[in-house]
């Protein structure tokens, strides 16, 4: 049973009326509350630009839950009981002389205080320099902000310089949801906790690595902040090297949140850089156009709501990653994501070496590779692909594969699985920083991914176009079928 936090938190959520706080945050909040983990006398002050008092606020908070909150999770009763805690105020984030009505809010200074920048990260040191001048915080602040933190590492360098001037590094809360997610989390436990896989978990026994984080929609809207963006920044840098670093990175000596991150960063500094003439075989940059998605005719990117009709920007990537150390040397990294993709799916796929020495069939050579399968979604859960013998008198020694099989939701069926935002708000509070991100975890990427980028620039490359509804460029297949593999489902 997880105990409650007995430390009671005001919390200042700034883009309270946006969208990532009506359809992720405060839907966490209320599961918090739902579970009991909210400690008598938190609160929450709804921070943003428009003209509402608390009681239409929280009037439109309530049907968001009933949007966004599953049926069967939904409890009226307990919504508005955390609605009880919720307080809305007006506030020009621009506007430094109204910043002081926060501290009037503030009349328990013994709560700590957690302030949530729900916003874009343009806004992130306009509102900590006011929150500082205003003298709303103190020492013990903590700080989220959500990724990803600038366009490229000198934007970078700004924001975090900016929150710098106002807050330590261990105040700050560098927010990944995909790092909040139960199986990214069990990437550690699955590593370090089996001597079955950490003895196994180099370039002595894996051929190589996918991963693939897929998406069915388009733009659903984004079209101002996705055609600045793309997908390499929106997901490469964002999300997809941090799964990387958890893949790769050497066990750490404990599980405090530098020793992780230490790690992480080890694998950063060691990612073989993408020269100029490794473009064509290593990385595949695409865009689709009209096709279908779940059987409905669907536009091209180009054809979007919104959309500039001559843009070159890329909705999808493939890569072929290389990390220059003793653990990885020789084993290839595939990593792709894409819109408009045919399923929505992230999983990563590790493939095994197989025995040095084959004894069955040589027709069935090729099922000889173990594979483990990590889902992030849609069904959370691990496989392991192994081979035994047919069932028959007539088989002989003929090989299957199947999987021991992990499904989250079915092995733990009297468990709930936490949303990612869940965990991450939980450990704020508590005040823990392993799910989050350093800054320097944060430069590194971004130093990585300008350089492909400054590529793609100097090279003209524009993208390959692929139909929606399928798994993007036919360039993205030839990349990988070149060291002689193929992707998963193509196997």
């Amino acid at each position: 049973m997880v105990k409650r936090i007995t430390n009671r938190c005001d919390i200042m959520l700034f883009g309270a009326l946006g969208d990532l706080a009506q359809r992720k945050l405060f839907p966490a909040f209320y599961q918090l509350e739902r579970a009991g983990l909210l400690a008598d006398g938190s609160r929450v002050l709804a921070l943003a630009r428009r003209d509402l008092d608390t009681v239409a606020v929280c009037k439109q908070l309530l049907e968001s839950l009933e949007q966004y909150v599953k049926p069967e999770e939904f409890d009226r009763s307990v919504a508005e009981a955390f609605l009880q805690r919720v307080e809305y105020q007006m506030l020009d984030f621009h506007d430094s002389d109204g910043f002081g009505v926060l501290n009037d809010w503030r009349d328990e200074p013994n709560n700590e205080l957690i302030v949530y920048m729900a916003c874009p990260p343009s806004m992130y040191g306009i509102i900590a320099r006011n929150l500082s001048s205003a003298s709303c915080c103190t020492e013990k602040t903590r700080v989220v902000v959500e990724k990803p933190i600038g366009h490229d590492l000198e934007s970078s360098r700004v924001i975090n310089d900016e929150l710098g001037e106002v807050y330590r590094e261990n105040q700050l809360f560098r927010i990944d949801h995909y790092l909040g997610k139960e199986t990214v989390q069990n990437l550690i436990a699955l590593r370090f906790a089996n001597n079955l896989f950490a003895s196994q978990w180099d370039q002595n026994h894996i051929s190589h690595v996918e991963i693939t984080v897929a998406e069915s929609v388009g733009i659903e809207g984004r079209w101002g902040y996705f055609d600045k963006a793309g997908q390499i920044r929106d997901m490469i840098q964002n999300h997809m090297l941090q799964l990387l670093c958890l893949i790769a990175m050497d066990p750490p000596s404990d599980l405090s949140a530098d020793s992780i991150r230490d790690e992480k960063v080890k694998v950063l500094k060691a990612l073989r850089t993408i020269t100029p003439d490794m473009m064509e075989s290593h990385v595949v940059r695409g865009q689709y156009t009209a096709g279908t998605s779940t059987g409905n005719p669907v536009p091209g990117y180009l054809d979007e709501e919104g959309a500039n009709k001559s843009s070159e920007t890329e909705t999808f990537v493939a890569l072929k990653v290389e990390i220059d150390n003793w653990r990885w040397s020789g084993v290839p990294f595939y990593i792709r994501t894409g819109k408009r993709l045919p399923e929505k799916l992230s999983q990563i796929i590790i493939h095994f070496k197989p025995a040095p020495h084959y004894i069955f069939d040589q027709d069935q050579k090729h099922l000889a590779n173990n594979k483990l399968i990590i889902r992030l979604q849609p069904d959370e859960g691990m496989s392991l692909k192994i081979l035994t013998k047919d069932q028959g008198l007539h088989k002989g020694m003929r090989l299957r594969q199947g999987p021991l099989e992990l499904t989250f939701s079915e092995a733990f069926e009297a468990e709930r699985i936490p949303d990612a935002y869940e965990r991450l708000l939980w450990e704020i509070m508590k005040g823990n920083q392993y799910l989050f991100v350093r800054r320097d975890e944060v430069e590194h990427a971004w130093r990585w991914v300008d350089r492909v980028i400054q590529n793609w620039s100097d090279g003209g490359h524009s993208p390959k176009r692929y139909a929606a509804g399928t798994w993007g460029p036919v360039a993205s297949i030839a990349m990988i079928t070149r060291d002689g593999r193929s992707w998963y489902e193509d196997a």
